[in-house]
């Protein structure tokens, strides 16, 4: 973030004002709050402010600011590139359409899960995920899933994405922590040698989820597919049920990707 005692021009003014989108994309509505949170000189804020305006990054609605057209259709746009989307489509709808379940495609970036597709379920209640949104690897069944590979980050992830205070806690919150990775390291080795994942109401109470990984050509681990569902409809013996089911699906959209390899 540029300094007050420097110009607004050139790469820091685009730096800005992408801090900017950032801090509303998280919720922030108000100029008065963007200054706080950037230092900005008031006039350099404004100007931007009105800049990202006048091109569609930001629009002003009854709540404040908010994100603008062109951001969303940038943002279509950015997630219809991605060939895995394209190429999964048809596979998820059918998937969808078999098991009346929420199905997801989504990717690891920037360490952490990317959703590039939903398709709502038929019955009980409307998951709170959406395409483009961000969810932790370590709790959700699709970010284990796109992890099942990596067992050399398995320790680090968990950590980052567990409790901010943890080192101060009390000796007792310290141990459970301990088991607690214990348990998930424990899990993810029987989930790597399965070729699934699962989120026992980890990530969202009441919701469970069943995932399976999609590869390349390379053998890569390029995505992950998921059955998600309230939890009186994903009991213990259908969420076994559904693995091969989601691994079919992942195997196809994986064939099509270019993956040789054996159903894992």
């Amino acid at each position: 973030m540029a300094s007050d005692g420097e110009a607004p021009k050139g790469a820091q003014t685009l730096l800005n004002g992408l801090a900017l989108v950032r801090l509303v994309a998280d919720g922030v509505r108000d100029v008065p709050t963007l200054q706080e949170r950037t230092g900005l000189r008031r006039s350099t804020l404004y100007r931007l402010v009105q800049t990202l305006r006048g091109e569609g990054y930001l629009r002003d609605t009854p709540h404040g600011l908010s994100l603008g057209p062109t951001l969303i259709e940038l943002g279509f746009g950015a997630l219809s590139s991605n060939p895995l989307a394209s190429v999964a489509g048809a596979h998820l709808q059918a998937l969808a359409d078999e098991v009346r379940d929420t199905v997801h495609l989504a990717v690891e970036d920037h360490g952490s899960v990317l959703y590039l597709v939903k398709i709502p379920g038929q019955r009980g209640a409307e998951m709170r995920s959406r395409v483009g949104q961000r969810m932790p690897l370590t709790r959700t069944g699709i970010g284990k899933a796109l992890l099942l590979d990596a067992r050399e980050r398995w320790v680090e992830r968990w950590r980052a994405e567990g409790p901010a205070d943890e080192a101060a806690a009390s000796p007792s919150a310290r141990r459970a922590g301990e088991a607690a990775e214990e348990d998930f390291v424990a899990r993810m080795e029987h989930y790597r040698a399965g070729g699934y994942s699962y989120d026992m109401e980890e990530n969202e109470p009441g919701i469970r989820c069943v995932a399976a990984p999609v590869r390349d050509g390379s053998d890569a681990i390029v995505g992950a597919v998921s059955i998600s569902a309230t939890a009186p409809y994903m009991p213990a013996e259908r969420m076994r049920e559904l693995v091969p089911r989601v691994q079919g699906a992942a195997a196809d959209i994986s064939a099509e990707m270019g993956y040789r390899g054996r159903r894992r």
